[in-house]
């Protein structure tokens, strides 16, 4: 197993980059209208992600660390369930948000590995 020198390295804060990057890419076709609403809304669920990651992995405490990637599961549930809702309303189809769904559930059970292995590490 490589070692973790930055969140950088974290396979968790990478497809989490992606992830936030394929939500902006899945927003630019929602409604003008929604760009103060759920467009903005679910970019800034989707940037939080790896930002808790990179804020909680320098902290340098385990116990923080923990606890923003924890921030970042409950941003990971919100997203997947903001992209739910613009299914729903017919901002996008069910077929251009799947690999995104996809997408963010891979970096849920990221995330709750990491969590995991952070506070048995204890």
């Amino acid at each position: 197993m490589a070692t973790i020198t930055s969140y950088k390295d974290l396979t968790a804060w990478q497809k989490a980059m992606t992830l936030a990057a394929e939500c902006y890419r899945l927003t630019t076709a929602f409604p003008v209208e929604e760009r103060y609403g759920l467009t903005a809304q679910i970019r800034r669920c989707a940037v939080s992600i790896p930002s808790d990651l990179a804020e909680g992995h320098n902290r340098r405490s385990r116990q923080a660390f923990a606890n923003h990637v924890s921030i970042a599961l409950g941003s990971q549930a919100e997203l997947e369930t903001q992209i739910a809702l613009a299914v729903r309303l017919e901002f996008t189809s069910h077929t251009a948000a799947a690999p995104v769904v996809e997408l963010a559930a891979e970096v849920g059970r990221l995330l709750h590995g990491l969590v995991r292995s952070l506070e048995s590490a204890d």
